[in-house]
């Protein structure tokens, strides 16, 4: 695939410069809670579906660098392709995880949040942003969901609504 960039010359007149290829470093560090943040992760399958949604996002084409959370969210560090709109990424895994809880785990109530966050990461935060969400089940200790994602929407200089928040 070419990828063209446009360019004026001193003289004003435009032309196309054709890039024979595109480089990327896309990283995203994603967030979504079970509906009203109830916890319904139980313990004793949080980890079989941490391992599916790296097998969900694998199955996009994309590269699950590090899945983990929490009996209410999950957190994503994702690698996606230029390909790969957002949205959709992130509804698709919801809704194809939700309902692999709903036949495999037998949770017929489970639901996810409507929203999510998304916050983009350079690849020298990487490695700080999976240490994070390693450390999941100890950072709960101390701060509920609810802190932790209204935190991360401060650090990232997220403008929202208090009252559409929740």
């Amino acid at each position: 695939m070419r990828t063209y960039t446009t360019s004026r010359r001193d003289d004003g007149t435009v032309i196309n410069i054709v890039m024979p290829t595109t480089h990327l470093s896309l990283h995203y560090h994603i967030v979504f809670s079970t509906k009203d943040r109830r916890p319904l992760i139980a313990e004793e399958w949080r980890s079989r579906l941490h391992e599916y949604l790296g097998g969900l996002i694998r199955a996009a084409n994309a590269v699950p660098e590090c899945v983990g959370g929490v009996a209410d969210h999950v957190h994503l560090l994702i690698g996606l392709k230029a390909t790969h709109t957002l949205a959709p990424f992130v509804q698709d895994i919801k809704q194809t995880s939700s309902r692999w809880i709903h036949e495999t785990i037998g949770a017929k109530d489970f639901t996810w949040q409507q929203g999510y966050a998304a916050f983009t990461v350079s690849v020298s935060n990487c490695d700080a942003v999976k240490e994070y969400i390693a450390k999941q089940p100890e950072h709960h200790r101390t701060k509920t969901f609810q802190e932790e994602y209204m935190a991360l929407l401060k650090k990232h200089e997220v403008e929202y609504d208090d009252k559409y928040l929740w």
